[in-house]
C-alpha cells in the first residue's frame, strides 16, 4: 500500500439478530423465511397507538455478550428513537439506545502473527431491526416486513484494527463466540450477522485520525476483507493525487468487487435521537446479571486449550474441533463411548466432518450417533475389523442409521486376528514369494509391506495387518524358509 507510508485505522458496526423466539418488542414470532408480511402485528408495524413492550430474554443475551467481551454493564440505560425515513422502516424512526447504552468498554483478544492482539468494544447495545426490500429483476421493489422488530445487537468497535485480516479474524473470533452462546446463528448470508465497516488512513507513525468512510451492510467475511482492502488502496490514491477523502457511506457491490458511493456520511444530528417516551429506563441489578453468568458455557478459546492439554491433541486437531460448539458436543461424547481421544479426533474430522460437507443437514441431524461412532471406534481399535473396513462400515451406517456391529455382520467384515490362522496365510504368501524371501532376507526390509498386502489380498481384506506384520517379522527372522 504506497510502500506502507499510511497506517489504515478501521472500527466495526457488527449488527448479530438474537435468537429470541419473540421480536424485542412484541409478542411476534421472530422466526427467518415465512411468507412475506406473516409476523407482523401493529407494534412492529408502528400503527398508532401500539405500546412496544421489552423482551427480557434479549436483555439476557445482551448482558451474555458483555459478560464474554468483558464489558462493563450499565444499572441503568435507556432507549432512544433514531429518527430515519426508509421505505423499510413502517415508523420512521428505529428504537435503539444512543446516550445511554446497555454496555461498553470492554475488549476481545486475537491472534496476530504470534502475538495477542487487543480489540477494544466501545458499547453494546440493544435495538429492533427494519424489514427488508425486496427488488425483482424488473425493476419493482417490494417490501417484507416480516424483519421489523427482531431484536439485535449493536457491537461497536474502537478504531483499534489495522489490516482487513485482522478485521477479517476478529469477525470469526465473534461469530465463534455468539454461536457458542446461543445468541445468534451467524448467518450471515441470510443477514442475521452483518457489518458496517469504518476505515481511515493516517501517515505513519502519526496518531491523528484522517477522515473517515464508510461501508455499509457486509455479508460475509471476504466481502469484509475485500471491501477494506479497496477502500485502503482508493483512499491512499486519494491522498497521493493531493486530493480530501470525504465523508461518504459506500456499498459493497459483489459482483462488480467494488464500492458503490450511496450517500454523504450522516452524524448522528441527522437522526435527530429523543428518548423513546413508551419505554422506562432499563434497570439491571447484580442479580440479574450472575443469573445470567451461571449460562454462560466454556468458550472456544478455554475448550481449545482443554482439548490439547485433556486429550492431547496437537493445536491444530483442538482448532477445528472446538471451532463449532456443535461440534465439539459431539467429538466429547465420541471420546467418552470409544475411549480413546485420538482415535476419535480422527473420525470426526475425517468422516464426519466430510460426510457433513455433502448434507444439507448441521451435526445435530447427522444420521450416526456419537454412542454408535464411538463403538465403531472400538472394533476397530480392538482389531475386530480393520481401518479400511472401518470407513466402509461407516459409509453404510450414515446411509442406514444401522449400529457398526449390525453392518459388520451384514457384510460379512469380521477381521482374522487368529494366530494360526495368520501364520497359515503367512506361509502361503511366502511360498509363492521365495525370491521376495531371499531380497527381504538380503536387507530389501520394505519388502515386509508388500508381504503384508499379499496376505490381505489372500484373506479377502480381512487379515489383521498388525498382527500379520508381527507373524511376516517373526517367520523371515528365522531359517525357517532358508533354502527355498
Amino acid at each position: 500500500m504506497k510502500g506502507n507510508r499510511y497506517e489504515p485505522v478501521i472500527g466495526l458496526e457488527v449488527h448479530a439478530q438474537l435468537l429470541t423466539r419473540s421480536k424485542i418488542f412484541c409478542g411476534c414470532p421472530a422466526t427467518y423465511g415465512a411468507e412475506p408480511n406473516t409476523m407482523v402485528c401493529p407494534v412492529c408495524l408502528g400503527l398508532p397507538g401500539a405500546l412496544p413492550v421489552l423482551n427480557r430474554e434479549a436483555v439476557s443475551m445482551a448482558v451474555k455478550m458483555a459478560l464474554v467481551t468483558n464489558c462493563r454493564i450499565a444499572p441503568r440505560s435507556a432507549f432512544a428513537r433514531k429518527n430515519y425515513f426508509y421505505p423499510d422502516c413502517p415508523k420512521n424512526y428505529q428504537i435503539s439506545m444512543y446516550d445511554r447504552p446497555l454496555c461498553g468498554d470492554g475488549y476481545i483478544e486475537i491472534g496476530v502473527n504470534g502475538e495477542t492482539r487487543r480489540i477494544g468494544i466501545e458499547r453494546i447495545h440493544l435495538e429492533d431491526d427494519a424489514g427488508k426490500l425486496v427488488h425483482d429483476p424488473g425493476g419493482a421493489s417490494r417490501i417484507d416486513f416480516n424483519r421489523c422488530g427482531i431484536p439485535l445487537v449493536e457491537i461497536v468497535t474502537r478504531p483499534d484494527i489495522r489490516s482487513s485480516a485482522e478485521a477479517g479474524m476478529f469477525l470469526v473470533l465473534l461469530r465463534q463466540i455468539m454461536r457458542y452462546l446461543g445468541v445468534c446463528d451467524g448467518n450471515m448470508e441470510q443477514g442475521s450477522l452483518r457489518c458496517d465497516v469504518n476505515i481511515s488512513l493516517r501517515p505513519a507513525g502519526s496518531t491523528e485520525l484522517g477522515t473517515k468512510t464508510e461501508i455499509k451492510n457486509l455479508n460475509s467475511f471476504k466481502a469484509v476483507e475485500m471491501g477494506i482492502r479497496y477502500e485502503i488502496e482508493r483512499q491512499a490514491e486519494v491522498i497521493e493525487g493531493g486530493g480530501a477523502v470525504s465523508q461518504v457511506t459506500n456499498l459493497w457491490d459483489e459482483a462488480g468487487r467494488r464500492l458503490v458511493t450511496m450517500r454523504s456520511k450522516e452524524h448522528a444530528h441527522d437522526y435527530r435521537y429523543f428518548p423513546e417516551p413508551d419505554l422506562p429506563t432499563l434497570m439491571v441489578d447484580d442479580a440479574w446479571i450472575e443469573e445470567v453468568r451461571r449460562t454462560i458455557p466454556e468458550l472456544p478459546i478455554e475448550r481449545e486449550q482443554r482439548f490439547r492439554e485433556a486429550y492431547g491433541l496437537p493445536a491444530y486437531d483442538a482448532g477445528v474441533l472446538s471451532a463449532e460448539r456443535g461440534i465439539a458436543d459431539y467429538f466429547e461424547a465420541v471420546v467418552a463411548a470409544a475411549n480413546d481421544p485420538k482415535a476419535s479426533a480422527k473420525w470426526v474430522m475425517r468422516e464426519v466432518l466430510g460426510e457433513l460437507k455433502g448434507l444439507d443437514a448441521g451435526i445435530e441431524e447427522f444420521p450416526v450417533a456419537p454412542d454408535r461412532l464411538g463403538e465403531l471406534i472400538r472394533l476397530v481399535g480392538s482389531g475386530v475389523i480393520s481401518g479400511s473396513a472401518g470407513s466402509e462400515v461407516f459409509a453404510v451406517m450414515v446411509r442406514s442409521g444401522q449400529a457398526a456391529p449390525a453392518v459388520v455382520r451384514r457384510l460379512g467384515l469380521t477381521q482374522i486376528s487368529d494366530e494360526a490362522a495368520l501364520q497359515e496365510l503367512v506361509e502361503l504368501v511366502l511360498s509363492d514369494h521365495p525370491e521376495e524371501v531371499e531380497r527381504y532376507r538380503a536387507g530389501k526390509t520394505q519388502l515386509l509391506g508388500y508381504f503384508v498386502g499379499q496376505v490381505m489380498k489372500r484373506s479377502g481384506g480381512k487379515a489383521n495387518p498388525n498382527k500379520t506384520g508381527e507373524i511376516l517379522r517373526r517367520v523371515l527372522g528365522s531359517d525357517h524358509h532358508a533354502g527355498q
